[in-house]
């Protein structure tokens, strides 16, 4: 089982990271572009739980087994993103956040937001900014942008493996 979590995980993780590297090289801070890549990543959660349930298994898996077993794999994607988003910050002497503040700003000001709400807002990102700069609070962030995701998929695809008639194996008849 824990060959499957890391493989999976593993793969989950690269792929989400170089589609947010590439999406962010392209479109720029699309949210909904992001977690659209880290739902078809996370898929490997469906395929992980699928191999163990018709290879080691037999084609009969239990919900809470399934769903373990999709939780490890999101666990190890998400550490995975995580670690590699250090890298990149490190690598990129931790300018993101500076450069995020900066563009949020001068779209909100380019939409004609102004006064005491341009200032308000002015704040909440020198607070956010100062927040991103403690590594402890920007990893738990990133770990929290994707592990949810991971929750669904891990919840849905125990739900539908657990049934063997879902996906059954290819060569096996499924179990009545």
């Amino acid at each position: 089982m824990t060959r499957i979590i890391l493989t999976y995980g593993l793969v989950s993780g690269a792929v989400i990271i170089l589609g947010m590297l590439v999406a962010m090289a392209i479109s720029g801070h699309s949210l909904w572009l992001g977690y659209l890549i880290m739902l078809v990543a996370l898929s490997a959660v469906l395929a992980g739980i699928k191999q163990y349930r018709d290879q080691t298994l037999g084609g009969v898996i239990k919900f809470r087994t399934a769903l373990l077993l999709g939780l490890g794999i999101a666990v190890a994607a998400s550490v995975a993103y995580v670690l590699v988003w250090e890298a990149y910050m490190a690598l990129t002497h931790y300018t993101f956040m500076d450069n995020y503040v900066r563009h949020t700003l001068a779209a909100k000001r380019a939409a004609g937001v102004s006064g005491a709400a341009y200032q308000k807002l002015a704040a909440e990102m020198e607070t956010m900014r100062r927040n991103y700069a403690n590594p402890l609070y920007r990893m738990g962030e990133t770990f929290l942008e994707i592990f949810p995701v991971g929750l669904l998929v891990a919840l849905a695809s125990a739900a539908l493996l657990r049934n063997p008639r879902f996906l059954p194996a290819r060569g096996r008849p499924a179990a009545a």
